[in-house]
């Protein structure tokens, strides 16, 4: 892992989508990335606000950092991204890893999108597996971990991994694997590629949903994770991890979100083109979910 420089984290929460967004940097003046931002949405008016992003780019300028990169460890089913908006705001480069194209292809004909190419050409870069990336003194490196989704990507920072949907804090356990593209064997090996990692590597989470009444929180450890994950911890089998995944996958209800955001996101956080009247609008496919 690279640790020669320490890098520091501030955490955003959402609480309408239970979706963290980070800033990444060394110091005050330095460059930095955002990691999984969130445009607001109201799904019963079609309205979206920019209350979360701009709690972001308020932070950054204060803290005068350089934004060099805006990432997403995925195209996300549950919010918005903002990173168009934060781009226009302060620049940078949007980013997601390069499988990103599977799931436009797969998305593309759930939603008769004849406006969407699956190319990944809607993004600033597309990551590929192991490929590091510098911002000033530090660096993320990407980490290929399909199963929520086929494009999954995690990023490491020093002795930090940012792991989307893959875990969740231990009492709350691991990323639901329903959707098109996703398999449970997959993920269970791709959390397991990430607890080899040194017992104290901290993780970030994409989300919280804090049981008990608990407050939201968002960093856990390997070592925390392979103690206490109520999906995955020690002794767990890849077998077993499947057949509890599968099963609670086919009890969950879609995400309220999922059919504004992957249209979204897929196009890099861009609207759809306005139509004759100067609106943008979004589909709605009757009974292909």
């Amino acid at each position: 892992m690279n640790t020669t420089t320490q890098a520091t984290v501030k955490a955003f929460f959402d609480p309408q989508t239970w979706t963290y967004t980070y800033v990444v940097y060394e110091s005050k003046g330095s460059a930095c990335i955002v990691i999984d931002s969130v445009l607001n949405y109201d799904p019963k008016s079609g309205r979206t606000k920019t209350e979360s992003a701009d709690e972001v780019i308020s932070f950054i300028k204060d803290n005068r950092l350089q934004l060099e990169w805006i990432l997403e460890t995925h195209a996300h089913a549950d919010h918005l991204t903002a990173a168009p908006y934060i781009q226009d705001k302060l620049g940078g480069k949007i980013a997601i890893g390069d499988h990103i194209t599977t799931v436009q292809g797969v998305f593309k004909g759930v939603f008769n999108l004849d406006d969407v190419a699956a190319d990944g050409s809607q993004f600033d870069a597309l990551i590929k597996e192991g490929e590091s990336v510098r911002f000033g003194n530090l660096s993320f490196k990407a980490l290929y971990v399909p199963g929520h989704t086929p494009a999954c990507m995690a990023y490491e920072i020093g002795d930090s991994i940012f792991v989307g949907d893959t875990l969740f804090m231990p009492d709350v356990g691991t990323a639901r694997c329903d959707f098109p593209g996703g398999s449970a064997s997959n993920l269970y090996r791709s959390i397991q590629s990430i607890l080899k990692y040194p017992p104290n590597t901290k993780l970030y989470m994409c989300h919280d949903y804090p049981p008990n009444g608990r407050p939201p929180e968002y960093q856990s450890t390997v070592a925390e994770q392979k103690k206490s994950n109520i999906h995955v911890h020690d002794g767990v089998t890849e077998e077993q991890f499947v057949a509890m995944r599968n099963k609670r996958d086919a009890g969950l209800e879609m995400p309220v979100l999922i059919l504004p955001s992957i249209q979204v996101n897929i196009r890099a956080g861009h609207m759809p083109k306005p139509e004759g009247n100067g609106t943008a609008y979004l589909k709605i496919p009757l009974n292909a979910l």
